[in-house]
């Protein structure tokens, strides 16, 4: 992992705790994304790109958001033999520091890749790829003990069907299952899915997600109707921000997105849902931890790239020294610095040269300005 790290968890780590913070399984996709198109390829014409990079997609952007925000992560998926799963696999291990034990590689099966072209603010997306070798439990055994896991409420191979997944065998150990849930292709949107929530902590779905799960009419409605299901529920709201009910410390909250000029979303939910995990493992107040993930989320759109444009606590710093200090007195600069002054005591603590996000590989632009 470049840089030094910072373990925002030190204090309440003990002798004989979980070995992870967070674990999490599902498909490692290669990622091959081309930005700064003038517009979108029509049928039969060819277009040039202004840049084009690669990088590990699918779960693995959850797993590198969460190690460079210092949690222990352990994921288990399937690579491939070829160079595209070396790639992936040597980005997530070697240089993201992220635990493969649970991985395994296969021989004749190639990786997934997705072509993703960024364009106007929106992506267009190709995806190619088979199912795994071998279901993830099978792979996975007996999964390592962990404070928390990921999951996604639709897979019937996490929490739905049999007991014995490997979702449920790690939360029958202790871990905290947070829960999210991407679009529905089939357009049902069955609301039976919401029944695994009873197995859940913590469901972070987006407004339209959470909209058509409930067939409430606004996000507010939504919100009411899943915290009767699942102890913490928060929905994002794009640049409105996120709401969220925690009935275990009896918080509810909203909070507002910080301003930025976003280039690609993509693996910003991810970034999301890892800030909101480290911030209730922590045992921040709800308000902080949404204001944390938020910003989190934020610096991850203003680079392309996915998995490794998502900041390290070298780039909260850089920004939270950058809000703070700087010389502007109006409304919405000081309600920064009030949402966000639960930072201070953290950031000192934060090492010079802390964790940064990768170098350009993607993204044109390598850090704010």
């Amino acid at each position: 992992m470049p840089g030094c790290s910072f373990d925002p968890l030190a204090a309440s780590r003990t002798a004989g705790g979980p070995e992870f913070d967070l674990f999490v399984s599902g498909t490692v996709v290669l990622d091959i994304v081309f930005t700064g198109l003038a517009d979108a390829p029509g049928h039969g014409t060819e277009v040039w790109a202004e840049g084009m990079g690669s990088c590990p997609g699918g779960v693995a952007n959850l797993a590198i958001a969460a190690g460079r925000l210092g949690l222990r992560t352990s994921l288990a998926a399937a690579f491939s033999s070829d160079d595209y799963g070396d790639f992936c696999w040597r980005t997530l291990a070697v240089q993201e520091g992220v635990d493969l034990s649970r991985s395994r590689r296969f021989d004749g099966w190639h990786s997934p890749v997705t072509v993703s072209m960024a364009c106007a603010g929106e992506r267009s997306m190709v995806t190619h790829g088979h199912a795994p070798p071998v279901p993830a439990t099978e792979m996975i055994g007996c999964p390592p003990r962990s404070r928390a896991i990921m999951v996604d409420l639709a897979a019937p191979d996490q929490l739905g069907g049999t007991e014995t997944s490997w979702a449920h065998r790690a939360a029958a150990d202790g871990a905290l299952v947070f829960a999210d849930v991407g679009r529905d292709a089939t357009g049902t949107w069955d609301p039976r899915v919401l029944d695994r929530l009873a197995y859940c902590h913590a469901f972070l779905p987006n407004a339209a997600e959470a909209m058509a799960y409930t067939r409430a009419d606004c996000v507010r409605d939504a919100l009411y109707l899943l915290a009767d299901r699942v102890p913490l529920v928060v929905v994002t709201d794009g640049v409105a921000g996120a709401v969220a009910v925690d009935s275990a410390t009896g918080e509810e909250a909203h909070v507002p997105s910080p301003r930025v000029a976003a280039l690609d979303s993509t693996g910003a939910g991810d970034v999301f849902g890892a800030g909101m995990v480290l911030g209730t493992l922590a045992g921040w107040p709800l308000p902080d931890r949404l204001a944390f993930a938020g910003a989190c989320a934020a610096l991850s759109v203003q680079q392309f790239g996915g998995s490794l444009a998502a900041p390290g606590w070298g780039d909260l710093a850089d920004w939270w020294h950058a809000i703070r200090d700087a010389d502007t007195s109006d409304a919405y600069h000081v309600s920064l610095r009030r949402r966000y002054g639960f930072l201070d005591p953290l950031i000192p603590h934060v090492p010079f040269g802390a964790v940064r996000r990768a170098v350009a590989t993607v993204a044109r632009q390598s850090d704010l300005h």
